[in-house]
């Protein structure tokens, strides 16, 4: 099986996350994911509930989602909302 590499830059808010979350729900359809988050920019609440749903969208098509370079204020927005356990794992 194999993996595709999306590389999430810029805000990643309310505005921005709904074109992002169907290109990787696309590339989850047939392929495992590396979602790169080093070029992201502000981040609000719906980048996590983004990382969420990808995650269920794998879980369900068998396939594997993976975060690399997770910003700290993301991880800082799932800690708040205590999901922090939920999201996909991280590696650096």
């Amino acid at each position: 099986m194999s993996s595709e590499k999306m590389v999430v830059s810029g805000d990643v808010t309310m505005e921005t996350v709904p074109a992002m979350f169907a290109q990787g729900l696309q590339q989850l359809s047939s392929n495992d994911l590396v979602v790169d988050l080093s070029q992201t920019h502000a981040v609000d609440s719906a980048a996590v509930s983004m990382l969420l749903a990808w995650q269920r969208a794998a879980q369900s098509g068998q396939r594997a989602l993976q975060i690399e370079n997770m910003p700290e204020d993301l991880l800082s927005l799932a800690k708040l909302y205590g999901v922090e356990e939920m999201l996909p794992k991280q590696f650096a």
